[in-house]
């Protein structure tokens, strides 16, 4: 519906602060689906902080974008903020991240005596800064700033330490519980992995071809009791957060790390389902039954990989060697199936940083392409899950599932036109399939360009999210999903595991779709897209750091994103993505199109999925940018 110009409502929403000092004010609507974006101006930025919650006067403007004014402090969401000391006429100053304000605040020190450039942490209250700490000389700084942007919680408290300690006190007896410790039983990991959530077992085919499949998962459950102190960091954190060269665990280490990994040759109190796999691939039976397993090897992707692609053994895989054809047997029937209903592969490429272990600096930046062993394991993880969810629901237990839409025929076109520039053929149609998709991402797997394509892909196809209310999971084809494979390090599977318990242990008296469920599926929700910010920010800070020894360098490239002020692409073969800002583009100026799929100028276009070559003009690290220009 047009808006007239000059038309205005009273919204209230949230800021968000864009470094070059405006912001923007997002309104959820009332009663519809519809986003409005509102610009503010800097003066009526000066002292809010993102994320702050205000009421205002939203004004549309002759071009149907919208201004907001007359901005009043609602909520503030933020306590913390990290920043840089300035000193003016002897007063402290504190220049605060730019993500988060775009004006210098008076700095209250307490008597704490500060230099100009010290990095501190200060806290937020009664519309003052006070003093916290000061960032100790040698820690990474851009580390700091990026857990402080968006709240993360560092440290646990005595009280929690005190009950992660205590939860040793009570040992992984078997009681009750089925005994699979006899069953060959493996963990598949990263060598760096800690958190061992998730081990599997494989019983052979019987007579009638099916196998059965036994995805075990640490019983968090069983130690973390709800509403206890451990419980509310673990609720209020949702998740762990992995962040290059530091990890925020959910969980205190001693159990993340110890007391409820999977750790080999220790027995351990889990909850398994154990899948009956046909010879069609098809999951024919699920049963969930708590149960007592002891790892019998630690198996890392590489080893993994190494024995599905040539059959090779290594020491490690010595004990199970019997048992590693199933695997592949099971993998393979899965493959088969999903294939055959559509949708895309999870696991992707993936840029990692290395860092010098006696100076902790980035020491290198290296892609990892998914291997035949990530597939497998996202394969049983991924059946594990659907089983799940489809069991939860057969007996009408409220829990909290992952869902993902299927994309609205706009981003269907979207695709349609990012694909023929990209050089591929999709022809998704009206309306995007599973199956259509599958093929499309059949199309662009080994590609040269398969890294950035996959970027662009999921970003058009929009994010799953958690809710009470099942649904469809459009990426995977899924009828119904869920997680249940990760609750050392993600709230949502411990709040699935929970739900299992009580009915396994004969509790009936359900809410539907539980408004108590809905609300922690709406607070994991913005804890998750936190982290994932968080994580990308500092992916792109060290991309920054990394990039700074080679201003000059050429590079190919693939553009992955318009913006209103240029273009985002990024370099083949690294993953590091950089911005071409659209004034330092020739035969300019140069505007987005309507849907930012396309920049234009007045002779060229540059669009979504092109090939380009950049080279490399400046960094900050602060801001996690890289800026690029053509190389022509």
């Amino acid at each position: 519906m047009e808006i007239p110009s000059g038309s205005t409502r009273a919204v209230t929403g949230r800021v968000d602060v864009h470094p070059r000092g405006f912001g923007f004010l997002t309104v959820n609507l009332p009663d519809s689906a519809e986003v409005l974006s509102a610009f503010i101006p800097p003066p009526e930025l000066n002292v809010l902080f993102a994320g702050d919650v205000v009421s205002a006067t939203a004004t549309a403007g002759a071009d149907g974008r919208w201004t907001a004014s007359g901005l009043s402090l609602v909520e503030r969401t933020r306590t913390d903020v990290y920043g840089e000391v300035v000193l003016r006429k002897g007063a402290a100053y504190l220049r605060i991240d730019r993500e988060v304000a775009n004006s210098d605040w008076l700095l209250e020190t307490d008597g704490a005596e500060v230099q100009s450039g010290d990095a501190v942490v200060a806290r937020i209250a009664d519309g003052k800064v006070t003093l916290r700490y000061k960032v100790a000389p040698g820690e990474d700084r851009s580390l700091e700033r990026v857990i402080v942007r968006h709240g993360l919680r560092r440290d646990f408290s005595p009280e929690v330490e005190e009950e992660a300690q205590r939860a040793h006190t009570q040992p992984h007896a078997l009681g009750p519980r089925r005994d699979l410790r006899a069953i060959p039983t493996v963990t598949v990991d990263a060598p760096s992995t800690r958190d061992i959530d998730d081990a599997i077992s494989v019983l052979p085919a019987g007579p009638d071809g099916a196998l059965r499949l036994l995805v075990s998962i640490a019983d968090v459950s069983e130690y973390v009791t709800e509403g206890s102190a451990l419980d509310t960091e673990a609720r209020a954190r949702a998740t762990s957060v992995y962040l290059a060269g530091r990890v925020l665990p959910m969980l205190p280490e001693t159990l993340s790390a110890h007391w409820l990994s999977l750790v080999p040759h220790e027995e351990r109190r889990c909850l398994t389902v154990e899948l009956r796999i046909d010879p069609d691939g098809r999951v024919t039976a699920a049963d969930v039954y708590e149960s007592l397993i002891r790892s019998w090897a630690r198996l890392n992707y590489d080893e993994v990989a190494a024995f599905l692609d040539s059959g090779e053994v290594s020491e490690p895989m010595a004990p199970v060697r019997d048992v590693m054809p199933w695997f592949r047997l099971a993998a393979a029937r899965l493959a088969v199936a999903r294939a055959a209903r559509g949708g895309m592969e999870l696991a992707r490429e993936e840029a990692r940083f290395t860092f010098d272990v006696a100076t902790g600096a980035v020491s290198g930046l290296k892609s990892e392409p998914p291997t035949s062993a990530h597939a497998m394991i996202e394969r049983f993880m991924v059946a594990a899950n659907e089983a799940i969810a489809v069991w939860l629901m057969t007996r009408g237990s409220p829990t909290v599932y992952r869902v993902h839409e299927q994309p609205d025929p706009q981003r269907v076109s979207d695709l349609n036109a990012f694909a023929l520039h990209s050089g591929f053929a999709a022809g998704f149609g009206a309306e995007l399939t599973p199956l259509a998709l599958a093929a499309f991402d059949r199309q662009i797997a080994g590609s040269q360009a398969e890294a950035a394509l996959r970027s662009v892909l999921r970003r058009s196809l929009g994010y799953s999210y958690y809710t009470v209310k099942p649904g469809r999971h459009f990426g995977l084809a899924a009828p119904l999903y869920l997680h249940f494979t990760s609750p050392i390090r993600r709230y949502a599977d411990l709040a699935v595991h929970r739900t299992l318990k009580r009915y396994l242990r004969g509790q009936r008296d359900f809410v539907h779709e539980d408004p108590a469920l809905e609300q922690l599926a709406q607070h994991i929700n913005q804890r998750a897209r936190a982290a994932a910010r968080a994580e990308t920010d500092r992916h792109h800070a060290l991309e920054a750091r990394w990039m700074a020894s080679r201003l000059g360098q050429q590079f190919p490239a693939r553009v992955v994103r318009v913006k209103p002020f240029g273009m985002v692409v990024q370099l083949d073969g690294m993953l590091v993505e950089g911005m071409v800002p659209a004034d330092g583009l020739p035969q300019g100026p140069y505007r987005p199109d309507a849907r930012e799929i396309s920049l234009v100028g007045k002779s060229r276009t540059f669009t979504v999925g092109m090939p380009v070559k950049v080279k490399v003009v400046s960094t900050d690290e602060p801001l996690g940018r890289v800026e690029l220009a053509l190389a022509e």
